[in-house]
């Protein structure tokens, strides 16, 4: 057993950390081929389908599932996807984004009344500290508006974790296709106003091997394999022993990053990492809420949403 869990098990959380971590630069590739928000519509499209003729209702009230689809689909992907766009680097993009575990637990205190130990606070305040740092680092090779962006899709992902908890759905693989039936139409209307159909239209004419690659990758690796099997190390383990192959993301996102975009780790940027993983370990992992309001589904909280 390994922290818990069989070592098969352990071997496949990593693979599941390891493809999204890689997730980020199949994104960038990706981007070179399709307007951002586009993209994120067919990245949809192509995860809902076929999959959903072939995986049971996530058994729980419709409005939640069209909730967490706007949230987590249109609102974090949507601005995950523009920031890079804008330059946001894939590297730092994988480690910015796990300040999600900041946020859920800030938004669990407020619409799920948890009380939170003082370590979690702690682990709060080193992961910010971390984000203030990748910040100032990021400001002298990047617009600091992608930077903004990234932070903001880490707080509707935050926002989506907790409302996912909230809802508590049984089954994670059924519960993410259904989700991805709901952002298509509307990234697909903002993609028509702010992007234009013009470049949609120029994107699809000139589709090629790697643009296919990349949406088949962020689709069905990254969404339907990567949740399907992290739902079922969650159904068969204890959701603190799966939560924390989730910090091997940005480990796998930054060293994939350097590889196959070149991308310099500075050492402040090493810093920050360090600051933030860190920091997130103990908002995430710090010991359990002083009192929780019961949603149902203690395994879903283990569940990091991840891209």
């Amino acid at each position: 057993m390994i922290g818990g869990m069989r070592p098969t098990h352990s071997l496949l959380a990593v693979l599941v950390a390891a493809v999204w971590g890689l997730n980020f630069v199949v994104i960038e590739v990706g981007l070179d081929h399709f307007p951002p928000l586009l993209f994120s519509a067919l990245r949809f499209v192509v995860a809902a389908l076929p999959a959903i003729f072939f995986v049971r209702r996530p058994g729980v009230a419709f409005g939640w599932v069209v909730l967490v689809g706007l949230v987590l689909g249109v609102a974090k992907f949507g601005l995950l996807f523009t920031g890079m766009n804008l330059g946001m680097p894939a590297g730092l993009s994988s480690l910015v984004l796990q300040v999600q575990a900041v946020f859920t637990a800030l938004f669990a205190v407020l619409f799920l009344r948890e009380e939170l130990r003082p370590v979690r606070y702690l682990g709060m305040a080193v992961a910010l500290a971390g984000i203030g740092l990748a910040a100032y680092d990021h400001g002298g090779s990047g617009p600091l508006a992608a930077f903004v962006l990234v932070v903001a899709a880490a707080a509707f992902w935050g926002l989506s974790n907790v409302i996912t908890r909230r809802a508590a759905p049984p089954d994670a693989l059924s519960w993410m296709v259904w989700v991805s039936v709901v952002p298509p139409l509307p990234l697909f209307a903002l993609s028509m106003v702010l992007e234009g159909p013009g470049a949609g239209l120029a994107a699809v004419r000139d589709l090629d091997l790697a643009g296919a690659g990349a949406l088949l990758y962020v689709a069905w690796a990254a969404t339907v394999f990567g949740f399907g099997a992290w739902g079922y190390l969650l159904r068969r383990n204890e959701a603190s022993a799966v939560a924390p192959y989730s910090l091997l993301v940005p480990v796998f996102g930054m060293v994939s990053a350097a590889v196959f975009l070149g991308e310099s780790v500075r050492p402040l940027s090493l810093v920050a990492a360090a600051l933030l993983v860190g920091g997130v370990a103990l908002t995430a992992l710090g010991g359990r809420s002083a009192r929780t309001v019961d949603t149902g589904s203690p395994r879903t909280s283990g569940n990091p949403l991840s891209t």
